[in-house]
């Protein structure tokens, strides 16, 4: 992995070229809570899906997460920060622009930063939010309390038991995934999501009970589209064949 240090945060991350050839469009990659670059694009495929398909591929750890640097004050993670830190890689790689795809709280972060940036975003696809980008806060408060618990043993909550479970698999930082679901929690109004004007494809699993209505948050915004990725949860859809065929097709068709 490759690091840099923006406004003083250490930021990992990968940057995998087009094949020869091919025009090499960026994309850049935001992955979701408790997850990293890896387990949210490098093993579901992504990153070969998208390679294959003519892209280069760059991906983060976004802060708190992988080996990019841990805060353990929740106002470190405040989307606009963390929409900061995608921006700063861009700048860091000289890319004007890229097409910016982020799955769950990274599409967050990606609908975030082409609110505030959309020169640098060229489309947005934002996976695993559907309407509560707006009418919610993103992941129940609880899930911090059950990662600062001392065991997770004794949860009984389905969600809660869920998300100590992956963040322990992929050998997260409980202390700073504690903070930063308790500050990554900034919604857009209406209006604000009404001026999200790139291209962008919303796709969520018909059995994710985490995102809410992609076609809800998609008739919001002037130039949407929503996918539903069948019979998935929230973890499920990451990697499923439709959701990728429906990006390429996507970015294929996209200005």
């Amino acid at each position: 992995m490759q690091h840099f240090s923006p406004d003083g945060v250490d930021i990992a991350f990968v940057d995998l070229p087009a094949p020869d050839g091919a025009k090499g469009d960026p994309v850049l990659l935001v992955h979701g809570f408790a997850s990293n670059h890896s387990v949210n694009w490098i093993y579901p495929g992504w990153s070969t899906t998208l390679n294959r398909a003519g892209y280069r591929v760059i991906a983060l750890d976004n802060r708190g997460h992988g080996q990019s640097q841990k805060f353990y004050d929740p106002a470190c993670y405040n989307s606009a920060l963390m929409a900061q830190d995608c921006l700063n890689l861009l700048d860091h790689l000289g890319l004007p622009r890229a097409d910016v795809m982020g799955y769950s709280m990274g599409a967050r972060i990606t609908a975030h930063l082409a609110l505030a940036h959309p020169d640098r975003v060229r489309s947005a696809v934002l996976g695993g939010l559907g309407i509560r980008l707006v009418d919610g806060v993103g992941l129940p408060m609880g899930i911090a309390d059950a990662l600062e618990a001392p065991t997770g043993d004794n949860l009984t909550d389905k969600q809660q038991k869920m998300f100590r479970s992956f963040a322990e698999q992929t050998r997260s930082d409980l202390r700073a995934l504690a903070a930063c679901i308790r500050g990554t929690r900034q919604t857009l109004t209406r209006e604000e999501a009404y001026q999200i004007g790139v291209p962008t494809l919303i796709a969520v699993g018909t059995r994710d009970d985490i995102a809410g209505s992609p076609h809800e948050l998609a008739a919001m915004l002037p130039n949407a589209t929503a996918v539903d990725i069948p019979g998935r949860d929230h973890n499920l859809a990451v990697g499923d064949r439709v959701f990728k065929e429906a990006v390429v097709a996507f970015l294929a068709g996209r200005p």
